[in-house]
């Protein structure tokens, strides 16, 4: 058998990244019984003659989503309703508007996407049902600014939790606490309409108070959580003085908290997880299986520094003593606390960092990418390496670990060749790390 491990784990990649995009997942989820009941992951529900069918959506996934939605409703019922995604990820819709706005930090058109999802919100009457679309990144896509802030605030604290080395779990507890839209405040708002969330996860644990912040779920977190996390990762000192005001004055009880898990507002809502990264790690499993690998789950919650998870990964590859050729397969999201000045993401930095360890380490290729298609400011899901990327790099003069210390690794791939550039996929799952071991 012939085998070219590049173009191997790149079509295993997009295998798994195809199993979780909206064509599939809300086709699985969704279905028509009659032309007043809507059936959602078998949960049948009616909508009366005098209510309305109103569609949210949020996400880089969410114009996908809508767009299939509005296929399946087609000739059936026709939903009103608004759809805030990336910039240059929107797509036609025939009943709703779009709206594109800035992400990983916000913009004007964030802002803009929240008050019209507020005022939609509070349209909603009792024989109303609103499904939401959510996936990740609509914690930037749908944001609000604190009063006495200002949107420069706003995006000063989103660039500093970036950088901070925080997960997202912590990323959004205080994203949460800055919003009136997030922790639980649009479910306040849409009540006491029915209000069902069709989710695709992009946070290890699938926990649903946390993926896009969690508009329509309990919040668990306080405002002493909040500023715990600003304090752990030393932001307190770089934060504009409104918001720090703001915080303590949440902390003080002057501000109210989030609606919590006893609150009425959240007895008509429904979650339904349609997309996850598990799903995603199954499909690449079987194509891998396909092409004649023998595949290995490693884990579906990988977290932590991404040099960390380069080493764990290189380390269990060159160790490796199962049947060849073999394929490890780990799903997750791993962080970068951000020193130097370079242009990179996560996924980018992890493969960099890899690339360094499998130094004349022969037949092991490695792949980490965004579910998303994007990894940090880029325009890259990611990058492959392999034994020969750093001989390449030195043909070239190019000093890898230079370009590792200062998380530059976007740079580092355009010069050496490695970046995996697919454009906007439009799902989201978080991030797929592929070895192959030939």
């Amino acid at each position: 058998m012939i085998i070219s491990a590049t173009g191997d784990i790149q079509t295993i990649f997009m295998h798994a990244v195809s199993a979780v995009h909206p064509v599939q997942l809300i086709r699985r989820h969704v279905q028509i019984k009659d032309p007043s009941t809507l059936v959602i992951s078998g949960d049948e529900y009616v909508l009366s003659p005098q209510g309305r069918l109103i569609v949210l959506g949020a996400g880089k996934a969410s114009a996908a989503m809508a767009q299939e939605l509005e296929k399946v409703l087609d000739g059936h019922m026709r939903p009103e309703g608004l759809v805030v995604t990336k910039h240059g990820h929107g797509l036609p819709l025939q009943h709703l508007t779009l709206l594109e706005a800035g992400h990983p930090v916000p913009d004007e058109y964030s802002l803009e996407a929240s008050r019209r999802f507020l005022e939609i919100a509070a349209t909603a009457q009792a024989d109303d049902l609103v499904i939401l679309l959510l996936s990740g990144g609509a914690s930037a896509l749908l944001a609000d600014v604190p009063e006495g802030s200002s949107l420069a605030d706003v995006q000063q604290l989103f660039s500093l939790l970036l950088n901070s080395g925080a997960n997202i779990h912590e990323m959004n507890i205080v994203r949460k606490h800055l919003s009136k839209i997030k922790g639980g405040w649009l479910a306040q708002n849409i009540y006491p309409a029915t209000l069902c969330a069709l989710v695709l996860s992009d946070v290890v644990g699938d926990d649903l108070s946390v993926i896009g912040s969690g508009p329509a779920v309990p919040d668990p977190s306080t405002f002493a959580d909040t500023m715990a996390i600003l304090k752990k990762y030393g932001l307190l000192a770089q934060l504009p003085p409104a918001l720090l005001h703001y915080l303590e004055n949440g902390i003080a009880g002057v501000i109210s908290d989030t609606p919590k898990a006893d609150s009425p507002f959240f007895r008509q809502v429904h979650h339904y997880l349609a997309g996850t990264n598990r799903i995603a790690l199954e499909a690449a499993a079987d194509k891998a299986r396909e092409l004649g690998y023998h595949p290995q789950v490693l884990a579906a919650d990988t977290t932590g520094d991404a040099h960390t998870v380069a080493d764990m990964l290189t380390a269990t590859a060159i160790a490796w003593q199962g049947p060849r050729p073999g394929c490890l397969l780990a799903g997750g999201e791993t962080t970068v606390q951000v020193t130097g000045t370079g242009k990179g993401g996560r996924n980018q930095q992890l493969a960099l960092a890899a690339a360094i360890r499998l130094a004349a380490q022969e037949g092991i290729t490695l792949l980490s990418a965004g579910t998303d298609g994007t990894d940090g400011p880029t325009n890259a899901a990611g990058a492959i390496v392999d034994s020969h990327t750093l001989e390449r790099a030195a043909a070239l003069q190019l000093d890898a670990p230079h370009f590792l210390q200062q998380q530059d690794a976007w740079t580092f791939f355009s010069k050496a060749g490695g970046l995996l550039i697919t454009g906007p996929t439009q799902t989201n799952v978080m991030d797929l790390m592929i070895v192959l071991i030939t």
